[in-house]
């Protein structure tokens, strides 16, 4: 094995150690299991992520890439704003019913609690999973919508307002909370949503 593959081993290792403690202890997460867990010393966890926080940051990016891989698959090129929205609104629908469903649901509140208890870590969040969000704007922007072309700050206002959306109702289908929330009531919401004048074209001059 190359130097350069046991480091990847090892990051590996850190980071599927770092989504089992933290889940189930949040902020109380010890540094020390971890790396015990990973078969490895805290001082890999420094070499390879600079900190606990940024370990949890990588945690984070880890998780969420593939999710937005999966996204990118199931809203293709050539739909319109609105098709697109619909189609990500039912993949966001069909993922409430996902084995995981709970456990994800799990991680969301332990990272919002952690955020509460260390607001730098907070801070390096949002900023981790904007730049994560950087592939829901591209996949919007582009697209036509009543005669015209959605421009990237367009798509960039559309990507937060459907990601808050969305938590809020898969929460709820997660929880019972959403009877009747089905892949139709996920789509005709986005789309109402998206098809707001105001959230699309009000504040195109924004900075």
């Amino acid at each position: 094995m190359t130097r350069a593959e046991a480091k990847e081993r090892n990051r590996k290792a850190l980071l599927d150690a770092a989504f089992q403690v933290v889940s189930r202890d949040g902020h109380r997460a010890k540094l020390e299991e971890i790396a015990e867990r990973a078969g490895l010393t805290t001082g890999a966890v420094y070499s390879l992520f600079g900190s606990k926080n940024g370990l949890v940051i990588a945690m984070v990016a880890d998780y969420l890439q593939p999710h937005y891989g999966e996204i990118e698959q199931a809203v293709p090129s050539g739909l319109d704003l609105l098709e697109a929205v619909d189609a990500f609104a039912r993949h966001y629908r069909r993922s409430c019913d996902a084995p995981d469903a709970l456990s994800r649901l799990s991680l969301q509140i332990t990272l919002l609690d952690m955020a509460l208890h260390d607001p730098d870590l907070g801070s390096q969040l949002a900023t981790s999973i904007r730049s994560q969000e950087e592939h829901l704007v591209a996949l919007f922007t582009g697209r036509s919508h009543n005669g015209n072309v959605v421009t990237a700050h367009q798509a960039q206002r559309l990507a937060v307002a459907l990601r808050a959306l969305f938590v809020g109702l898969s929460q709820g289908v997660t929880l019972g909370l959403a009877q009747g929330a089905d892949e139709q009531y996920f789509a005709a919401a986005a789309c109402a949503l998206a098809s707001g004048v105001s959230l699309i074209d009000h504040y195109e001059g924004a900075s």
